[in-house]
């Protein structure tokens, strides 16, 4: 389903299924760095379109 969203192209798709089957993702940060054929503007698309909703930014924990 990746592939059919605009700009993102196969390769991109493909490292982020793969990436995903290894580890479940905690946040954004952590899917950009686990999945560098994955650009910043593939990241703010999937943002948009709520592909990524439910994930933090960062890894970071909050203590407020």
């Amino acid at each position: 389903p990746f592939v059919a969203i605009s700009g993102l192209g196969e390769a991109a798709a493909r490292d982020i299924v793969e990436q995903r089957k290894l580890k479940e993702f905690v946040s954004i940060e952590e899917l950009s760095g686990s999945c560098p054929k994955v650009s910043k503007s593939h990241i703010e698309q999937l943002k948009s379109l709520g592909a990524l909703s439910g994930l933090p930014d960062t890894s970071q924990m909050s203590l407020f």
